[in-house]
This record gives C-alpha cells, structure tokens and sequence, in this order.
C-alpha cells in the first residue's frame, strides 16, 4: 500500500579544499542595527535568497500547503507530529492569522523546549566510556527548563561553560563531566559555541586555514584547570565539577600533543589574568559578549540548519574563510539580529518560520528540480531524527496502555530514563550527529523494528482512534493523525476497498494504520 523506506588526516576530518589561506581574523562583527520587526526579518531573508534566486535564473517551487505547513513546522519546533485534533482545527480555519498564531503556540509550548532539549544535548553530552555511569536525565531536564524560559542564549551559554559543583546541585556541569578530557572540552566548545572545528590545529599548524598550533592550545588552557570528578567503581558520590588555583601539568589523560602556553582567545588578544583565578568565567565574558560574532553567529547558522535541512554554512561547525557561507549577507544580518535582540532563540525561530522561504512547498517544478538544497528554491525533505520518529510515534500510538494525549504529557513533564523505552529507541536508530539531515542513516535492522513491532500490529491502536466514526471518517481520522491531511480520493478508495472486503474490520484498520505508520512519508519532514 505505501512504501517503507527501505596530504592528511586533518583534511579527512575537516574537508577543506587544498588551497592555501591567510590566518583566520577574528571576525568581525555586524554590528548593533536596531531590531527589526519579526515580519521585516522574515521579509528580508526572503530578499536575500530571491536576490540569488534570480541570478541563477531557477524559479521557486509554490507556496507549501496548510497540511505541509502544519506536519513542518510541528516536526521542527515541536519536535513531533499534530495530533489528528491539532491538524484538524488548523486545517479547518479560517483565520489569515493562523500561520503566525501557529508559531507563537508551539514556540511558546513544553514540546519546543524538550525538542530544543533534545537537540543540544547531542551535540553537548559526550558519549564516551569515561562517561558510561554519567547520568544525562538532570542536564536534559535542566536544558528544557532554560529554553522553556526562553532564556537569553548568551547567558545559558554562560552557565555551562562555567558550571561547577556537584551534578546534583548544578546540572549544567554534566557537561564538563561527559567531556573529561581537555582536548575533548575544547573541540566541542568550538563546534557547538563557535562553529569552527578547532581540532585540526591541535597537533601541528594547520595547513589551509593559517591555524597554529599554540592557538588551539592557547584556547585549551582555559579548560586545564578543570576537574571533573566522575563515579569509580563503588564510587557512590554525586559527580562534581570544579576548578583548581592552579594548572596541574602532571595530571593523568593529557593528549601526547599538549602544549602550555598562556590563554588566548581564539584568533583574538591574551588576557590579563592571575595565575590562581577562575579562566572559565574569563572565557565566557569574551565569547557571550554581544559584540562578539563567534556565539551568534554558530547559533544562527545551527538554526537555519534546523529549519532549512543545512546551514548556511555547510558542514555548521566550519565556518571559516575558505568555507564560506551560500549567503553571507543573509548570515551577516541573522547574527546581527541576534545579538541586537538579546540572543533571543525564539525570535530569530518564529522569523524563519514565518519566511516564504520556509514555507515554500518541497516539491520540484520545471527548472529548479536539480537545484542545489542551498538555493532554497524549494524546501528540501529531511528524514525525521531519532527523537522526532518516536516522538511522532507516541503522538500516534501513546504508551503502553495509555492514550497518547497522557504519553505525551508524561514524555514532556518526565523525560524517559536512560533505559527507558525512549532512549532504547534512540540507542537503535542513533546515527551520526553530523549527518545531512536529507539523508537516511538507518538501515534494514532499524526498518524491521518498525514493521514488526508488537505496537505496530495490534489493532488497538486503530480501533482507539476511529472509535464512534463511520468507514471513510476513520480512514480520514488515521491519514489526519498520521500525515496530518486528508487521504486523496485514490487513497481513500484504495483504504475503503481494503475495509470491505477484510473478515476483520479491526485488523483492516491496523493494516491501513501499520501501512501509514511505516511509509516514507511519515519517516520524513517535507
């Protein structure tokens, strides 16, 4: 019925072009322009992609559907699908507004922030032996909590890179604590807070981008003084982190390549500090200034990359001279609106989302079909992540022996623990976290668990959610609940066809709910 869907070692890491390059500048920033009206920044970023649009002479594909609009938009805010109520009261409007008002609820909801979450914490959390016994639930729950809050990104940013004490007291040091190493505190710093992949300057100068050696280390030597104190063997004590007055240079897990030199801020000047004070705080005044563009402008890019399926830059964490961004004045004043908005997550989200560009359909017309995905002639289709699959799923199915409106709170207001059924389903489709989001990591193993899932063939699922209604209203219910439209008449014949010659009505439901649930449709965010 549907388908199911089925030179040198820095170059490989890194994937710079061989070509030569001047050292890399501190960048410098945009400046503080006043804040623009949300519907003036979404206008906007629609002038700069059409500018390019229309040098390239490739045409843009029509505006997306109110139903491709709703699954989108609930899939890259929400993390998860509407529920068949959700899509049928935003189909069934009227209002001009809704779009916006669309927006405005989910950014403002529980599963916006869990989605963020979810988001973060993979790219922050370690997985790595040294942290098998870590336990990621606190930072995850402490995480929504800041982005329920809609807290300043500079200032969340802030409070990781100078956490410390015990977990238990401060969650936000679960992330030095799953990064143990200095070299592994510095690299992820640099990806997730920067957008520059460090690592390729840390055992010698690097060739391409101008990079030395003593600029990684000078970066790293904000973190030497770092001690993360995880649990050993019958080590029942609460995980803590805390910083020493001085660099220990004897200290056991120091990478052969290690260099101690003076902190210096990437690409920028050395501070004035006493030997015995605090570095991290020092770094962290340096990096979450509103004038500094590196924060800003890694953020926004890794944003566009959620919305839009990549960034600006492309791969995100490497932005640098010879990777330059596919529209750098668009990058230029996103970071600029950033930083001139107080770091303000939301407000850069809800202006994405609100652009023509995002909401411009994924289906190809004559002309821009074998455009690149960077011109955003049309939105490309992401396959759904591991978080967001199961999520959906859930949305659909609930919990064991619960509705879905109940599974769903539960997995808002109580995130599944480390063997939980959420994260042994994330552990079974986890793919790489710098995957294209265009392109499927799972395999046969994973589609197989899907298809033969005890939850996706039993009937009680169908029969809960097309309870009360006739034979076409259930075929529409489980399309609404699953695709978040309604069938065409094609699918609607072809379902209705199945239901009437079935000896088991309640099996033909499962089978048409089963066929849904595993297509390529619902696996993807078109």
């Amino acid at each position: 019925m549907m388908r199911s869907l089925a030179i040198c070692v820095c170059l490989a890491c890194c994937g710079f072009p061989l070509m030569a390059a001047d050292p890399a500048p501190v960048p410098k920033s945009p400046g503080h322009a006043g804040v623009l009206a949300n519907a003036v920044l979404s206008a906007r970023i629609d002038s700069l992609v059409l500018d390019r649009l229309a040098e390239e002479k490739i045409p843009v594909s029509s505006r997306a559907s109110d139903a491709e609009f709703l699954r989108r938009v609930y899939l890259d805010l929400a993390g998860r699908i509407p529920t068949a109520t959700e899509a049928k009261t935003f189909l069934d409007s009227t209002d001009t507004a809704r779009r916006a008002q669309l927006v405005d609820t989910l950014l403002a909801g529980q599963d916006h922030a869990r989605h963020m979450a979810d988001i973060w914490q993979t790219l922050l959390l370690a997985r790595n032996s040294d942290a098998r016994r870590l336990q990621r639930e606190p930072f995850v729950l402490w995480l929504g909590e800041q982005f329920q809050a809609n807290k300043p990104y500079n200032t969340l940013v802030r409070e990781i890179l100078t956490a410390e004490g015990p977990q238990d007291k401060n969650p936000a040091t679960t992330f030095w604590l799953s990064q143990v190493t200095v070299d592994h505190m510095t690299d992820t710093v640099g990806k997730v807070f920067m957008g520059t992949q460090l690592q390729c300057a840390q055992c010698h100068n690097h060739p391409f981008t101008g990079w030395k050696q003593d600029e990684y280390w000078g970066m790293a030597a904000f973190f030497l003084k770092v001690q993360p104190r995880l649990p050993r063997g019958k080590d029942m004590n609460t995980p803590e982190v805390k910083e020493s007055p001085r660099v220990q240079k004897a200290r056991k897990n120091l990478p052969e390549s290690v260099k101690f030199v003076e902190p210096k801020f990437f690409g920028g000047a050395r501070p004035k500090v006493k030997e015995t004070a605090p570095l991290r705080p020092v770094l962290a005044d340096w990096l979450c200034a509103s004038d500094n563009p590196f924060l800003a402008r890694a953020t926004v890019n890794r944003l566009w990359a959620q919305m839009y399926g990549r960034g600006l830059v492309h791969p995100v964490d490497n932005i640098n001279d010879t990777n330059p961004a596919s529209h750098p004045e668009l990058l230029e004043e996103l970071t600029t609106q950033f930083q001139a908005n107080g770091f303000d997550l939301r407000a850069i989200l809800r202006a994405m989302a609100l652009s023509e560009t995002y909401q411009r359909s994924s289906k190809p017309i004559p002309g821009n079909a074998d455009a690149l995905a960077e011109a955003y002639a049309r939105m490309p289709i992401k396959v759904l992540g591991p978080e967001q699959l199961f999520d959906s799923l859930v949305t659909v199915l609930g919990q064991p022996g619960q509705g879905a409106a109940t599974a769903r709170k539960m997995m808002v207001t109580k995130m599944a623990g480390q063997n939980g059924p959420r994260a042994q389903f994330l552990a079974m489709f986890e793919g790489d976290v710098d995957a294209d989001a265009t392109e499927y990591q799972a395999g046969i193993p994973q589609v197989l668990n899907l298809m033969n899932s005890p939850r996706m063939n039993t009937p009680a699922a169908a029969v809960r959610l097309s309870q009360g209604l006739s034979s076409e209203e259930a075929i529409r219910h489980l399309y609404l609940a699953t695709l978040s439209r309604p069938p065409l008449a094609a699918e609607t014949t072809l379902a209705l066809n199945h239901l009437r010659s079935a000896e088991a009505p309640r099996q033909a439901l499962a089978d048409i709910l089963w066929a849904l649930l595993n297509s390529t449709a619902f696996a993807s965010n078109h």
